[in-house]
């Protein structure tokens, strides 16, 4: 039986570090970020249902969705937020749960499973145990400018748009305090996997 674990964070809070860190140990990371990707590939179910809902001027050239125009609706319209959440999300939780099935079936015993909005999304079911990836206020704002370009007040609109970090921590089985250096994080990594009962 695999333990399966729920990798989180916020916006810049390194949880895309601690996931490499993860990868380079051998272990699969099923990341949602990259299914949501997978999910609405042209010719996929998703992929149909967004342009029968949201029409055809979402779609570049080439007929792929136009993830960057998507985006800009939905960010300012939570009722359309919900709705491509509610189209995206179970494709995703389905291609999560059959490469995590795939997975066991190989003899994998530890399985990583990347979900930023783990606890949002209420997600903790399809887990064993929740990792998450921490860091202060100040230090998000600033990654997130410097990171992409943004100014304070967007930064701001995008971590405001996410359940504070400091309110995940009680509810983390175990915290990667990220606000130090590299070999600070992976010291932690390293410690939690270990009582987790994982060697390398």
């Amino acid at each position: 039986m695999a333990l399966v674990i729920g990798l989180t964070g916020g916006i810049a809070s390194g949880k895309s570090t601690v996931s490499n860190m993860i990868k380079d140990l051998g272990i699969t990371v099923i990341d949602a970020d990259v299914e949501a990707r997978l999910a609405v590939e042209k010719g996929k179910k998703a992929y149909h249902e967004i342009i029968s809902h949201f029409g055809p001027e979402i779609l570049q050239s080439d007929g792929t969705i136009d993830r960057g125009k998507l985006g800009s609706i939905v960010f300012h319209d939570s009722e359309k937020r919900l709705l491509l959440n509610s189209i995206v999300h179970p494709a995703v939780r389905e291609q999560m749960l059959t490469k995590k099935i795939d997975a066991e079936a190989r003899g994998e015993h530890l399985i990583v499973l990347d979900i930023p909005l783990l606890f949002e999304s209420k997600l903790t079911y399809m887990v064993d145990k929740t990792l998450l990836v921490y860091v202060d206020e100040e230090t998000q704002l600033r990654r997130l400018m410097e990171r992409n370009n943004f100014t304070e007040q967007e930064a701001k609109a995008r971590i405001n748009s996410q359940m504070p970090l400091k309110e995940k921590i009680s509810l983390a089985d175990a915290v990667i305090d990220n606000n130090g250096t590299i070999e600070e994080t992976r010291k932690q990594l390293m410690r939690i996997l270990h009582e987790w009962k994982y060697t390398e």
